[in-house]
C-alpha cells in the first residue's frame, strides 16, 4: 500500500518514511555482513582492499549522524527530505572512491524524488536516473565496468521497465535489481585487470546488495535471505560464478585515472548567480571545451566556478552567457620558479603579496594524507595537517573538509591536498567541492602514493599561491615513478604470475610485476626497474615490518645501476607494504 505497508500478496505498492530506514537499517546490516566478502574482490591478492570496508563504514557513520539529531528536531516528514538528509551525511562520512559514489547516489535518487512524500514505481525511475547521472558527474574520467555501470543498467531497466508498462513497485525493483547484476557479472568483459584475477568489480557488488536489499523489502520481505546468503535463485555477488577467492584492493579505485601535469595559462575563478540549472550544465560543457579542472558547484541560484584555461576571457564570457558573474579572479599559473599574476576585483592587496611570495607569509596550507607515523611527520614538518588513512581506516570527505577548514582558518588564502592513495582521490576532491562553497580555495595534488607525496612536498612552496604549488607539486608527483614491496595473503594470478599466501610480491607502478620469495632480492629488482629508464633520487620509505638489511640492498642497486644516484631512506612505518619506493 501507498503507506508503506504490506499489500493483499505481502508486497509494497509504495515506501514511506519507516520503509526507507527499514531499507537503510537492513543495507547497513547486510553491508556489515557481507564487508569481507567485498573486500575480496581485489586484483593485488594483498590485504588492501577494502572497499566492502569503505561501504559500511560510510553508511554506518551516515545513520549514526542522523540519529545523533537534537531531539527537539523534527524528523523529515517526507521520503525525499529524508534522503536529502541522508545523503549530506553520507558525504561527509563517505571514505573510498566507493563510498563518495554511493553518497552521490543518494543524493541523486533524492533529488529525483523532489518533494514526494513516498517512493512509488514511478518515483524510483526518476530517482535511478538522477542518480546513475550525478555518479556519473562525481567521477572525473568515469570507466565501464565500474559501479558506474551497474548504475546505469539500474536506471536504463528502471526507464524500460517503466514504458514497458510494468506495473507495481515490486515488479520494477526486480527488473533493476536482475539488470544490476547482469551488468555486474559483465564487469570482468570491460576491465580486463577484473577478467585477469577472475572477479566482478567490488564497488559494483556493493551496490547490487543495496539494490537486493530494496527488492526484499519491496517484496515484503525482512531481509533474511539476503543477510544469511542462501538465494539460490538470483544472481547477486553471493552467486557462485562471483565467489572465486583470490582477489585486490578496491576495483572502483580504477575509475578514475592519472591525470596529466596541469597545461592551461590561467585559473579562472568567480561566483556565478543563475536559476536555470540547464544554463549551468552548459557552462561546464564549455568550460571543459576551453581547459580542464572544471568545477562547478552550488544550487539556489549562487554556483562557485573554477576551471584552468588558457584563455581566461572566453571563460568569463561563458559565465556571462549563463548568468551574472561576480567576485572574478584570473590568476596566471606560474611554471615552477616563475611570478604569478592575480587580476579582478578579488585581487586585493593581500592576494598581491602573497602573489609576490612573500619571504614572511605563509600563502598556502597542505593537508595531507599518511598511513604510518613516519610519514606522518614528513608532511607534519612543512606545516600539514596530517590525516590518518590507509587500508580499513581510509580518510574520509568530513576529515578532509574539517583540515582543510582548519588549515585556511590559520589565515592562508588556499589549501592544496594530498590524498596519497588512489582511494582517497574521490573524497578528497568532493571536499575541496564543499568548501569552494564555502569561499574557500582547495585544490587537489593527484599524488597517487605516498612517494610521490613526499615528491610533491619536497617542491612546496607556502609562499606562493595555491595555483602555483598545485602545477610545481603536481608535476613532481606526476614525475615520480613509483614501485613497492609486499606479502601475497591470499592466492591469486599477477602480471609476475600466480602467487601464493607468503610469496613476496614487487609493485612496480601500480602493477604487480613479481612474484619471489625473499624480499631484499625483489625489492633489489623493483629498484632496478624503476631505474630503468633513468632517476637521480631513489627515495625509500620503511614500513612497520621492512627487514633488516633492505637499505643496503636499495643502495647497493642503485649504486650499480647508475652513479651519482642518490638514495634517501624514511622511516615511514606504515602498514601492509614493507616498502615504497620512489624514482625522480
Amino acid at each position: 500500500m501507498a503507506d508503506g505497508t504490506p499489500g493483499p500478496v505481502g508486497t509494497l505498492d509504495a515506501l514511506d518514511v519507516n520503509a526507507v530506514r527499514r531499507w537503510a537499517v537492513l543495507v547497513r546490516s547486510v553491508l556489515a555482513a557481507r564487508r569481507a566478502e567485498i573486500d575480496a574482490l581485489n586484483v593485488f591478492p594483498v590485504p588492501d582492499g577494502d572497499t566492502g570496508t569503505n561501504l559500511y563504514l560510510t553508511f554506518d557513520a551516515a545513520i549514526d549522524r542522523m540519529l545523533a539529531r537534537p531531539a527537539d528536531e523534527p524528523s523529515p516528514d517526507n521520503v525525499a527530505h529524508l534522503l536529502r538528509d541522508f545523503a549530506s551525511h553520507m558525504l561527509w562520512t563517505a571514505r573510498g572512491n566507493s563510498g563518495v559514489i554511493l553518497s552521490q547516489l543518494v543524493r541523486g535518487l533524492a533529488e529525483g524524488l523532489g518533494e514526494s512524500a513516498q517512493i512509488a514505481a514511478p518515483d524510483l525511475v526518476a530517482g535511478l536516473a538522477r542518480a546513475d547521472e550525478r555518479a556519473w558527474q562525481g567521477v572525473t574520467d568515469p570507466k565501464e565496468g565500474t559501479i558506474l555501470s551497474v548504475s546505469r543498467a539500474a536506471a536504463v531497466a528502471a526507464a524500460a521497465a517503466q514504458a514497458d508498462g510494468v506495473a507495481g513497485l515490486h515488479a520494477l525493483t526486480e527488473r533493476v535489481l536482475a539488470s544490476a547484476q547482469e551488468a555486474l557479472a559483465r564487469t570482468p568483459e570491460q576491465l580486463p585487470v577484473l577478467a585477469r584475477a577472475g572477479v566482478v568489480d567490488a564497488g559494483g557488488a556493493g551496490l547490487v546488495l543495496v539494490l537486493e536489499c530494496l527488492e526484499r523489502l519491496a517484496a515484503g520481505d525482512d531481509g533474511r535471505v539476503v543477510l544469511g546468503l542462501s538465494s539460490s535463485d538470483r544472481r547477486g555477488p553471493t552467486h557462485p560464478d562471483h565467489a572465486s577467492p583470490p582477489v585486490t584492493r578496491p576495483l572502483d579505485a580504477d575509475v578514475v585515472s592519472p591525470d596529466e601535469p596541469p597545461g592551461p595559462e590561467y585559473e579562472v575563478m568567480y561566483l556565478l548567480a543563475v536559476e536555470d540549472e540547464g544554463r549551468v550544465d552548459r557552462l561546464r560543457t564549455r568550460l571543459v571545451e576551453l581547459g580542464d579542472s572544471v568545477l562547478v558547484v552550488g544550487g539556489d541560484g549562487e554556483w562557485n566556478v573554477h576551471a584552468h584555461v588558457d584563455d581566461p576571457g572566453a571563460a568569463v564570457e561563458a559565465g556571462i552567457e549563463a548568468g551574472r558573474p561576480h567576485r572574478v579572479r584570473i590568476t596566471r599559473l606560474a611554471s615552477p620558479g616563475s611570478a604569478t599574476e592575480d587580476h579582478g576585483p578579488a585581487a586585493t592587496g593581500t592576494d598581491a603579496a602573497a602573489a609576490a611570495t612573500s619571504s614572511v607569509d605563509t600563502v598556502t596550507g597542505v593537508v595531507a594524507c599518511a598511513a604510518g607515523r613516519g610519514l606522518a611527520d614528513v608532511f607534519g614538518e612543512i606545516g600539514a595537517t596530517v590525516i590518518s588513512s590507509g587500508p580499513g581506516h581510509r580518510a574520509t570527505t568530513g576529515q578532509f573538509i574539517d583540515a582543510i577548514r582548519a588549515q585556511h582558518a590559520t589565515g592562508v588564502r588556499g589549501v592544496v591536498v594530498l590524498p596519497n592513495d588512489t582511494d582517497t582521490e574521490l573524497a578528497a576532491s568532493a571536499a575541496a567541492r564543499v568548501v569552494a562553497d564555502e569561499c574557500i580555495e582547495a585544490h587537489v595534488v593527484r599524488a597517487r602514493t605516498a612517494v610521490q607525496g613526499v615528491a610533491a612536498v619536497a617542491v612546496f612552496d607556502p609562499r606562493r599561491v595555491p595555483s602555483a604549488n598545485l602545477v610545481t607539486m603536481q608535476a613532481a608527483a606526476a614525475g615520480t615513478r613509483h614501485g613497492a614491496v609486499t606479502i601475497a595473503n591470499r592466492v591469486g594470478l599477477t602480471s609476475g604470475g600466480p602467487c601464493q599466501p607468503g610469496d613476496v610480491l614487487g609493485v612496480v607502478d601500480g602493477d604487480i610485476v613479481i612474484v619471489g620469495s625473499d624480499q631484499l632480492a625483489v625489492v633489489r629488482e623493483v629498484v632496478h626497474r624503476l631505474l630503468a629508464s633513468g632517476g637521480e633520487l631513489v627515495t625509500l620509505v620503511l614500513g612497520e615490518a621492512a627487514p633488516a638489511g633492505i637499505v643496503g640492498a636499495v643502495e647497493a642497486t642503485a649504486r650499480e645501476a647508475h652513479r651519482g644516484v642518490e638514495v634517501t631512506v624514511i622511516d615511514g612505518g606504515q602498514p601492509v607494504y614493507t616498502a615504497l619506493v620512489g624514482v625522480e
